[in-house]
């Protein structure tokens, strides 16, 4: 699934492309985002700014009117240059936005949804979801609090929680968890504000390098069964339960925590 540097991007090249520009055409696979007769009608409006909310794009149209996507594990937008050849299959088109002098489209894309912007806030996708880890005043102390009141669950499970911080994904979970030195497993009860606050920000710190255009060369994500690079012991790898999500980390770098109250006999 893309993960909120992603989406960040994608947003960046859309907004830096389209903003301003005068849509001439719409069309998708949607039926219900489709408008022909009605005040959401998009062709004709101006493409105001295009933004992401941790894993969902946003194109804000003149007129307060919001197209939100969500990518899920497949979907993409691609910008082309007016009459470019389309580097997919017609049929993974799902939403086509033309203006004079380009075209996005979207293909794959299972969600999408229209709004007025000041309804926005209050649409289930967006109103549960936590601070945006990219956003530019993010608050690190907050999203460690978020963290903090889902006490019974393990910290990787946290990181993914959306509603206590949207963007984090599946990649920079397992990177800044092995960053930190802190084990996947560990329950969030069991772990200082400051440990969650350390894995968090370097959650962030990651995700904004990726988002610059910085160049990783992961540690532990994608590398189970091979060698640490920082000790050599064998990345470990577990699936979540009912088909969830991997986790690799290093047994050894990221060594389990004993329980405060544990006693030695």
């Amino acid at each position: 699934m893309p993960e909120g540097d992603t989406i960040f991007r994608a947003a960046r090249a859309l907004h830096q492309t389209l903003a301003g520009r005068t849509v001439t055409h719409f069309e998708s696979v949607f039926a219900r985002i489709v408008r022909t007769d009605d005040e959401l009608t998009i062709r004709g409006r101006t493409i105001e700014r295009v933004d992401a909310r941790g894993k969902h794009l946003l194109i804000w149209f003149s007129g307060d009117v919001v197209l939100r996507t969500h990518l899920r594990m497949h979907g993409v937008w691609h910008l082309y240059p007016r009459g470019a050849r389309w580097r997919r299959p017609h049929s993974e088109m799902r939403i086509v936005i033309r203006t004079p002098e380009y075209e996005a489209v979207a293909f794959n894309v299972p969600v999408a949804e229209l709004t007025r912007g000041r309804d926005l806030e209050e649409s289930p996708a967006v109103r549960t979801l936590g601070p945006d880890i990219l956003a530019e005043h993010f608050d690190v102390a907050d999203a460690a609090q978020r963290i903090a009141a889902t006490p019974e669950i393990n910290i990787a499970e946290a990181l993914l929680n959306q509603q206590a911080v949207a963007g984090v994904g599946n990649i920079f979970k397992c990177e800044a968890l092995y960053a930190s030195g802190l084990d996947p497993f560990t329950r969030v009860a069991g772990l200082s504000r400051e440990d969650i606050a350390r894995v968090v920000d370097k959650a962030r710190r990651l995700m904004r390098a990726s988002v610059a255009g910085r160049r990783m060369a992961f540690s532990v994500y994608g590398r189970g069964g091979r060698p640490c690079r920082r000790c050599g012991t064998v990345i470990a790898q577990r699936k979540g339960e009912e088909g969830g999500r991997v986790t690799y980390w290093c047994p050894r770098c990221q060594p389990p925590r004993v329980a405060a109250n544990a006693r030695t006999v």
